[in-house]
């Protein structure tokens, strides 16, 4: 059995009071997907999947985007991705929110899916890259790839 969550229960999991889980449900951001209110007296009931999205908007208000900017991200991934919106894989941060898609495009959500790059470069097929040039050049060399030391922490004085 799918368990659902009260409107006071949702806005404690999430990290958001109560008067804002109200606001964005009444403004049509989040709507509960179980059980709407439905006049005076009535109980909205949240999904665990509303609680995910609802953890995203918070994610992004907190990261510095404005709530009409979240409002904006929030329609255009419902048209890229339908009902599961919180299956994106987003980048936030300095008041961006960045769609990763499967084929490694980078969009900007708040620009209703503006561009932004046109592929990621992984780290792990760099080192791959550079072990097999190695080994290629020193054959010996490749029997004990060199680990990357970690950072050192900085202390102060």
């Amino acid at each position: 059995m799918t368990q659902n969550y009260s409107g006071k229960k949702a806005a404690e999991i999430v990290g958001i009071s109560y008067r804002q889980l109200d606001y964005w449900a009444r403004t049509d951001l989040i709507r509960p997907s179980v059980t709407d209110a439905a006049g005076s007296g009535s109980r909205r009931q949240y999904s665990y999947r509303d609680l995910l999205e609802l953890k995203v908007v918070k994610s992004m208000l907190d990261a510095g985007i404005k709530l009409e900017s979240v409002r904006t991200a929030f329609a255009y991934l419902r048209v890229e991705l339908g009902e599961n919106v919180s299956s994106a894989r987003l980048v936030i941060g300095g008041g961006k929110a960045i769609l990763v898609r499967d084929d490694a495009e980078l969009l900007d959500v708040i620009n209703a899916g503006q561009f932004v790059m046109t592929s990621l470069l992984s780290l792990d097929g760099v080192q791959a890259e550079i072990d097999a040039a190695v080994a290629e050049l020193n054959p010996t060399a490749a029997a004990t790839p060199a680990r990357v030391p970690a950072p050192q922490a900085a202390t102060g004085s």
